[in-house]
């Protein structure tokens, strides 16, 4: 992997460095201290800007994407994910990586980090691994009117049970405080592209990483953020350009 922007050296790290885990984990590193919640989107898209290939988001991946996927992780305290892409690509709990073991517990985080899944209906697999066995009780984002059965089923699994909202949609801005105030300022949102159009343009978004994937979909694929449009539209600049095998791995920052 490579870096081409900044060019190598301006910052400090090299070619090199991003080969390794503790290097992606530099150029990924969250602001410190953390002065009040981070929030950062991680998202792959086509060149045709598609989020998903045949339904999924996995066939316009590379190993590349996987490895930072995996640091990105590694360095939240909490990934945020709406409840359709959890079905749709079967989410599994995070697990513990042990190149972060210590650098986990010197922040106070847990050794991986919780899920918080947003959903309205509450229509989840409740036995799925996500809820049974996960290292870190997962999270259940909801509204003060989601159905008192959805309710009783997440919490019978073992589910903390988050209200964000007073009707039946997580309102962005509650989400990130009640996450903050648990101790969770380290957020990755991991989308779906509606959900995450929802926070961006609530304007709690302060970083999108987008790898940007060398291929062509076509067809009807949803976007990154298919929802409510971004007032501005804001501005982000770019921070990181890395690149592997014709991905691009972008970060940019709300300016």
């Amino acid at each position: 992997m490579q870096r081409l922007y900044p060019p190598p050296g301006v910052d400090g790290g090299s070619e090199e460095d991003l080969d390794a885990v503790s290097g992606l984990a530099r150029a990924y590193a969250y602001p410190e201290p953390a002065a009040g919640p981070y929030l950062r989107a991680n998202m792959v898209g086509s060149l045709d800007g598609a989020a998903r290939a045949e339904g999924r988001s996995a066939p316009l991946s590379s190993a590349g994407d996987m490895r930072i996927f995996g640091v990105l992780r590694a360095l939240a305290d909490v990934v945020l994910v709406g409840a359709e892409t959890v079905r749709q690509e079967g989410y599994r709990p995070a697990r513990a990586r042990p190149a972060f073991t210590e650098e986990r517990a010197a922040r106070g985080q847990t050794p991986a980090p919780a899920v918080a899944v947003l959903s309205r209906r509450l229509d989840l697999d409740f036995d799925a691994p996500l809820f049974r066995e996960p290292l870190v009780p997962t999270m259940v984002l909801t509204g003060l009117a989601a159905p008192a059965a959805g309710l009783a089923a997440a919490r019978a699994a073992g589910a903390e049970v988050v209200v964000a909202g007073d009707g039946t949609e997580v309102d962005p801005a509650r989400a990130v405080r009640e996450l903050a105030d648990r101790g969770f300022v380290r957020l990755l949102h991991e989308g779906g592209p509606r959900v995450l159009a929802g926070f961006a343009a609530a304007g709690v978004l302060h970083e999108l990483c987008l790898t940007v994937s060398p291929l062509l979909v076509g067809g009807d694929a949803p976007r990154i953020m298919n929802g409510p449009a971004v007032p501005g539209p804001a501005r982000f600049h770019p921070v990181q350009v890395l690149e592997e095998e014709g991905f691009l791995f972008t970060r940019w920052v709300r300016h």
